[in-house]
């Protein structure tokens, strides 16, 4: 199926764009702790430019909607309704765990994949994903914000060897050496807007797309995020 469909990602330190247009592929991607919201757009149109295309050509605009740092997420989900409201696109929000899933899949070829993000506040993003035949990804374990100790005593043993992705490996290394079954860690260490895109591409054959205005964030640490924004205690 032909489709273009632009991704944006901007929920941890790597910020990233890709457009896919058919089976081409044009991304940019740099790993900058600030300055993501004057980075992006740049980057938005130097993708546009090398592909020849321009925004209200697309099919759909995907972006990384969490989780991650709140203010990156925060970032990601403005910009992609911003562009989307001005060209009247459809928009697919996309896992960033889901996505660095696949982002260890296109580098390593992993199919079973532990994705770990350092959260700060001594927590973790988690979740745990089997690559399915119809190259989608099921949640072995769902997405949640947790101490890695917690993960540890809460997760039970199995044959399979994961491939650890993430921040969160590193910065927990001694806590997560812990966990019941084999871990591998490679080198996929952020969600990439490339790896978004084509998980996009999957969810716009399904018709899964949702409006500009339909389009949220996943913190998984709301009520924190919500104690940090102005005028909140």
């Amino acid at each position: 199926m032909s489709v273009k469909i632009l991704a944006i990602d901007t929920s941890t330190e790597h910020c990233s764009v890709a457009l896919v247009v058919d089976d081409q592929w044009f991304v940019r991607r740099e790993v900058s702790p600030r300055g993501h919201a004057q980075k992006i757009l740049p980057m938005v149109d130097e993708v546009l430019k090398e592909s020849g295309m321009t925004l209200n050509a697309l099919d759909a605009l995907a972006f990384g909607r969490g989780p991650g740092s709140f203010t990156g997420v925060r970032i990601g989900v403005g910009i992609a309704q911003g562009l989307a409201f001005g060209a009247g696109l459809p928009v697919i929000p996309v896992s960033t765990l889901e996505a660095m899933a696949q982002g260890a899949y296109r580098q390593a070829g992993a199919t079973h994949v532990a994705a770990a993000i350092d959260a700060r506040m001594s927590e973790v993003y988690w979740g745990r994903y089997a690559r399915q035949e119809d190259e989608r990804w099921a949640a072995v374990t769902p997405e949640c914000v947790i101490a890695p100790e917690t993960l540890v005593s809460q997760m039970n043993s199995d044959q399979e060897t994961w491939y650890g992705a993430g921040t969160g490996w590193q910065a927990y290394q001694d806590a997560l050496s812990g966990l019941p079954f084999s871990v591998v860690c490679g080198e996929v260490l952020y969600p990439d807007a490339e790896d978004i895109a084509f998980l996009a591409t999957l969810a716009w054959q399904r018709g899964e797309t949702v409006t500009a205005e339909e389009a949220s964030p996943v913190y998984l640490r709301d009520q924190v995020a919500w104690k940090k924004m102005p005028g909140r205690t």
